[in-house]
This record gives C-alpha cells, sequence and structure tokens, in this order.
C-alpha cells in the first residue's frame, strides 16, 4: 500500500504540472494574439474545434468532416509503418546477427536514410500514378529507418555470455532467434516503432499538402487557402493529440514487454 501511494502521489505531481504548462501555454497564446485580427486565439480556436468534432464524419461531394481525413491520415500512416515494420525488423535483426548482412545493408542505409522523405513522393507519384499509394510509400520509407537501425543495435548489442551459451549448447538458427536475439533486442525494437510512428504521423501531414485530395494534411492546407485560420489551428490541435495517443499507446506497450528495459 505504501508504494501504491507513492505511484498516486507522483502521478498527481505529474498531472498537476502538466495542466500548469497548458494553463501557461493558452495564457501567453491568449496575449499574442488579443489584438490581432487574422491569427486566431485559444478561444476561437476552441469553438472551432467544438464544431469540427460536433460533426465529425460528414461526407459531401465538396468536402468531408474532419473525423474521416483523420482516418484517412491514419489509415495511410499504419498501412505504411506496418510494412516498415515487418521489413525494418527483419533486416535489423539479420544485420545484428551477420556480419556479412550488415556490411551489406549498411552502406546502402547510410547514403538512404539521410534523404528527405517528400524528395520521394514525386518519385513514387510518377511511378504509381495514384497520391494515396504513393504517399502510403512515403511512410513507409520514412518509418523504415528508425526501426531497421535500432534493430540492428540492438541485435548487435547482444551481451557475449548469452553468444557463448548459444554456442556451447549449439543452439539452430531458429531456437537463437526466439531465446537470445529477440529478447535482448526487444528494448531497442520498441524505441524504434516509437521513432517511427511519431516521424510518420509528421511526414503525412506535409505529403498530404503536396498530394492534395484527402486526410489531415488536405484539410489544413484547403482551410489555409479559404484563410480559415481558425480551422488550421483547430486541426493543428488534433494532429497533436492524435500523436500524443500513439505515442502513449506504443509506450504503455513498451512498458508492458520490457517494463525493465524501456522507459519513456
Amino acid at each position: 500500500m505504501p508504494a501504491l501511494g507513492s505511484r498516486l502521489i507522483g502521478v498527481s505531481v505529474t498531472t498537476f504540472w502538466a495542466l500548469v504548462g497548458l494553463a501557461v501555454f493558452v495564457a501567453l497564446w491568449q496575449l499574442a494574439t488579443r489584438n490581432s485580427a487574422t491569427v486566431p486565439g485559444p478561444l476561437d480556436s476552441a469553438r472551432t474545434l467544438g464544431d469540427l468534432l460536433s460533426r465529425p464524419f460528414f461526407n459531401t461531394t465538396n468536402d468531408k468532416g474532419i473525423g474521416l481525413h483523420l482516418y484517412i491520415s491514419l489509415r495511410r500512416v499504419f498501412m505504411g509503418f506496418g510494412l516498415a515494420a515487418l521489413v525494418g525488423i527483419t533486416l535489423g535483426l539479420a544485420m545484428g546477427a551477420a556480419r556479412p548482412v550488415w556490411s551489406a545493408l549498411n552502406p546502402l542505409v547510410q547514403v538512404l536514410r539521410p534523404v528527405s522523405p517528400l524528395a520521394w513522393f514525386p518519385i513514387w507519384l510518377y511511378i504509381i500514378q495514384e497520391p494515396s499509394q504513393s504517399a502510403i510509400i512515403v511512410i513507409f520509407i520514412t518509418t523504415l529507418w528508425p526501426t531497421l537501425i535500432n534493430t540492428a543495435a540492438g541485435a548487435v548489442a547482444i551481451p557475449h555470455d548469452q553468444r557463448n551459451v548459444a554456442l556451447v549448447f549449439k543452439f539452430r538458427p531458429l531456437a537463437y532467434l526466439w531465446h537470445v536475439l529477440i529478447p535482448n533486442a526487444l528494448p531497442s525494437i520498441i524505441t524504434g516503432l516509437r521513432l517511427s510512428m511519431g516521424i510518420g504521423w509528421m511526414v503525412i501531414v506535409a505529403v498530404e499538402m503536396l498530394q492534395g485530395n484527402s486526410g489531415v494534411g488536405y484539410f489544413v492546407w484547403n482551410s489555409y487557402n479559404a484563410l480559415e485560420l481558425d480551422k488550421v489551428v483547430a486541426a493543428i490541435v488534433l494532429i497533436g493529440v492524435v500523436g500524443l495517443v500513439l505515442d502513449t499507446v506504443l509506450l504503455r506497450l513498451a512498458r508492458w514487454v520490457t517494463p525493465e528495459e524501456v522507459h519513456g
């Protein structure tokens, strides 16, 4: 019970300071925009956000609700992220387990990794001629590198004594994978997935501004062109909240899978 009480107190203190920080931010925002006729303040943005959330899934010929735009963006991110997780974890484990694979792939990774994700979009749009699928491929490329690199780093860092035990007991490749490689690399894998999801969620907004037919990025850009900055700010708030929820889910997963190794 004392331990539970200490945890509750810790959570309460953390929540208190989080609310203080939020209140200070909103107050500064209000002060900065109180004499502005163009930039919306927190009250105007909150009213607009309430209006958007009152009909989140309406769908007409010329317009969609913010809920539909968010759904479209999340679907693209999850599809690209899921494929990147599958490929990145597989290649990362192979790079960490086999020196020849590392030597073969690492130069390619280091050359392609710094390339801006948006640079890939026109290439894939030209090849596929379909904006939505091109956006998914860009998210795949974006989220691949953090997962692959962190997985490889975790696989390389396996303690020598565990490697030696596997050699002494003559572990077969599959046994080595499940009993040594994956358990030791798991904290790094989860870290890579968290980084990938955050980056993917940021990049999809920019990609949708370029491809321009649906998604939350399209909503932001369309609202800007219509000079509806209150909708732009409301969408920014929603983007931030969704990003926080996604990161929190992955952090909970990390603590559940590796409670002592991974901390947010």
